[in-house]
């Protein structure tokens, strides 16, 4: 595992690293998404989604209070689940959780809310706001740095 820091000047830059590890993601990756309230987290989870589904139009609502959405892409399924409202750890198997990580691409926002349901492998992004920028601090595989 390799821990990197990238400091994101703003807004876009955000989005482009979204973009950036979109283009690294496969069916079974999990990226597990923190940091407190505008940090980026939807930002870089908006951007990610988009580029898997090749359509920068693409609505991407947040599930704040769905907890979870999907969606059909040319490279599977994306299920990106926002566990703000999560009532803990045991109430992911009303929301899919077994069935996403079957396969699936799993995005998650407020990833701390897992407790220890969280995969081994999973890529984690730990994301807060920096002056006008944001930092973020990506621990994982070595594959998700190429790059970066």
């Amino acid at each position: 595992m390799r821990e990197t820091r990238v400091t994101l000047a703003d807004e876009a830059a955000t989005s482009r690293l979204g973009r950036q590890l979109a283009a690294r993601a496969r069916p079974g990756d999990v990226i597990l998404l923190d940091g407190p309230l505008g940090a980026g987290k939807s930002t870089l989870a908006r951007a990610f989604i988009r580029a898997l589904a090749d359509d920068e139009r693409l609505a991407v609502p947040s599930p704040t209070f769905t907890l979870v959405q999907v969606y059909e892409t040319p490279r599977g399924e994306v299920w990106h689940y926002d566990l703000w409202r999560l009532s803990g750890p045991d109430a992911l198997a009303e929301l899919g959780w077994d069935e996403a990580l079957d396969g699936g691409i799993v995005l998650v926002e407020w990833a701390g809310r897992l407790g220890g349901q969280a995969p081994a492998g999973a890529l984690r992004l730990a994301l807060d706001a920096q002056g006008a920028g944001r930092v973020a601090v990506l621990t994982g595989e070595e594959r998700w740095f190429d790059g970066l």
